[in-house]
């Protein structure tokens, strides 16, 4: 037996309730086409009527410039890399994720990475982790799988390892590269 209220089976929602329920659903978060395709899906009538409405849903909402996969791809990695100080390969990896086309993936993907140095944005990341600087190899190994993780190229993640491994502590490290 379940714990919990039972759920009740909720009522199709007609053409314009599912382009209400999208535009609201847009307003709250930004989505990706396949993912309020999935969420309108669920709320339309089953059947090749309901497909048809959800159809007629997303292309109203194009038409409108409220969905759009290309500004959603720019908009999440730009994100990603400036609030979360996320790596290129991990944005990529979630993007694809969230069914969003390879090219589409790849021109998102050069606008926000574009100038920007991977080690600094290790550095950054280890920061903002407060991971603490690798004292044997044990630690050297969970800093190296949390930065393989979080979608930086193996030299960046070298790179900065050597650096800490060195007695270097992030702050030098960062005053270092600024000189230069």
């Amino acid at each position: 037996m379940p714990f919990g209220r039972p759920k009740r089976a909720r009522e199709p929602l007609t053409e314009t309730e599912l382009l209400d329920y999208a535009a609201k659903s847009l307003g709250a978060r930004m989505q990706s086409e396949r993912d309020l395709r999935r969420k309108l899906r669920d709320r339309a009538e089953p059947g090749p009527t309901g497909a048809e409405a959800v159809d007629a849903v997303i292309a109203k909402l194009k038409e409108l410039r409220y969905l759009s996969d290309e500004r959603y791809a720019v908009d999440f990695a730009r994100l990603r890399q400036e609030n979360r100080s996320l790596g290129r390969r991990r944005v990529q990896q979630d993007l694809q994720n969230k069914g969003i086309a390879s090219p589409v993936i790849t021109e998102a993907l050069e606008s926000a990475y574009k100038g920007v140095d991977e080690v600094a944005l290790v550095r950054q990341h280890i920061e903002r982790k407060r991971l603490q600087a690798p004292t044997d190899d044990k630690s050297t190994a969970r800093i190296l799988r949390r930065l393989t993780a979080a979608g930086f190229s193996s030299k960046s993640i070298f790179t900065v390892l050597r650096q800490l491994r060195s007695g270097e502590s992030i702050d030098t490290a960062e005053a270092a590269i600024a000189d230069d």
